[in-house]
């Protein structure tokens, strides 16, 4: 019997459990990951024997401590205006004042000698207003791949001989007793007087089923599909040396889409990445001079939400990245010229051009992917950028697809992340409330502190 059960040992369960042991070191907490401890998780891609991905039993990219960010470029957005909805359960300020409390912890792990960024008060936002598009504010950490490495290492060694931690051992089934709850695994079980479901992302699917099996209420969210664009770092350092990471929204003028950029890696590289089987295409970068390479990425979504008669946004997404993999073999790759001229591209024509590809992907043709609505927004977008960006709509630049990035069913939850089943709480991305690493790793801190009131 344990006081408290964490299932997932991404963000959210990690820092709900970092703060439970600070506090009350004297409770038995569990925590149970479908992956592997942070210093075992090893894509084995490696761009000369292994170039795609070969669909390992738990993608090390996606599972395992730290969860799908610990290689995702480690930024830390500090703001309400973008990466989730948790400021409506819990209030705008202590929001923020959580995600900076996160931001410390970091800080106090490794990340000290690291860089906040801000977007506020530049002279970029309005260029951006003057070229219909809208820069979003935020305060950015940007810790790197490298670095958030270090910080999870080091919160992990903290943990380690403080919590029972069962990697390796998805959770099948979680069960309501008359005082806490039961989790199956394949192996075991174990009992808790309070459990919290942080499975992010990669959970989605689990978390429907958990969701059903309980009957705890849940609505349809979005799904955010599109490209991850690959260009000279030059045609974007005046941005992303001022402000890292740049969050710039744009409505298209013939639908009136809202296309948006994510995920800024200058100097980066792309990645694949696998999500339930299916393979998607994603960004990181580094804090070490000696990683970084001539490239910077990011990905261009186009949210999708879905009410009536369809109602299931992921199962859209996968439709179109399974199309992706069908003709590709995984991650296709185009050149955006040969995409505006309508042909596929071939090697020899990205061989040719000036940018140097970071991930082996198969050129091909994305039109015959994306529907044609979210294509034209894509386009769309690119000219808009190009404006604040000269070089952005170059022949050249790469636009490797598909990139998704899948939401969780919006789980019914109290203003204390509290499911209707008292002692069950649903956070981080998981939920369908967070969408990014800062709101998910406060909502952890946010449910841990809630935890301790009810057994004070």
């Amino acid at each position: 019997m344990y006081d408290v059960l964490i299932i997932g040992a991404g963000p959210g369960g990690i820092f709900s459990a970092y703060e439970l042991v600070k506090k009350m070191p004297e409770l038995k907490i569990a925590i149970f990951e479908t992956g592997t401890e942070l210093s075992k998780r090893k894509c084995p891609i490696d761009g000369v024997k292994i170039k795609s991905c070969i669909n390992c039993k738990s993608c090390a990219i996606m599972n395992g401590f730290g969860g799908a960010g610990a290689f995702s470029d480690g930024k830390y957005n500090i703001t309400n205006d973008f990466g989730g909805t948790l400021y409506s359960y819990i209030g705008k300020k202590n929001a923020i004042e959580l995600m900076e409390y996160v931001d410390r912890i970091n800080m106090e792990n490794g990340g000290a000698e690291t860089k906040m960024y801000s977007t506020a008060g530049t002279t970029f936002k309005k260029k951006c207003m003057q070229n219909k598009l809208t820069l979003l504010d935020a305060s950015v950490r940007h810790l790197g791949t490298d670095i958030n490495y270090i910080v999870l290492e080091n919160i992990y060694q903290q943990l380690k001989d403080k919590v029972d931690f069962f990697f390796n051992t998805p959770v099948r089934k979680i069960e309501k007793l008359e005082n806490g709850y039961r989790v199956i695994t394949d192996k075991s079980t174990a009992e808790g007087k309070q459990c919290i479901v942080s499975v992010g992302r990669s959970g989605s699917k689990w978390m429907e089923t958990v969701c059903k099996d309980l009957d705890i209420p849940t609505k349809s969210n979005r799904v955010d599909i599109g490209v991850r664009v690959e260009i000279p770092s030059a045609i974007f350092e005046h941005i992303t040396d001022e402000m890292y990471e740049s969050k710039i929204v744009y409505r298209t003028e013939k639908f009136e889409d809202k296309v948006r950029t994510f995920c800024m890696n200058p100097h980066g590289i792309v990645v694949s990445e696998n999500t339930n089987g299916i393979i998607t295409v994603n960004g990181h970068s580094f804090e070490d001079p000696s990683k970084k390479t001539e490239n910077t990425n990011f990905a261009l979504l186009v949210a999708k939400h879905f009410s009536e008669p369809f109602k299931d946004s992921n199962e859209y997404g996968e439709s179109i990245a399974k199309l992706s993999n069908m003709l590709g073999g995984g991650v296709i790759v185009q050149r955006f010229g040969d995409l505006e001229r309508g042909r596929r591209s071939t090697q020899a024509r990205i061989e040719e051009g000036c940018v140097r590809p970071t991930l082996s992907a198969t050129p091909g043709d994305l039109s015959l992917v994306l529907p044609k609505r979210i294509l034209d927004g894509i386009i769309e977008m690119i000219y808009a950028l190009d404006k604040i960006a000269p070089g952005m709509a170059n022949d050249d630049t790469l636009l490797y697809g598909v990139e998704v990035k899948f939401y969780n069913m919006e789980v019914e939850l109290s203003n204390k992340l509290e499911t209707k089943h008292k002692g069950l709480y649903i956070i981080g991305d998981g939920s369908g409330v967070t969408h990014s690493l800062s709101h998910a790793s406060a909502s952890g801190v946010y449910v841990a502190n809630n935890i301790m009131q009810e057994m004070k």
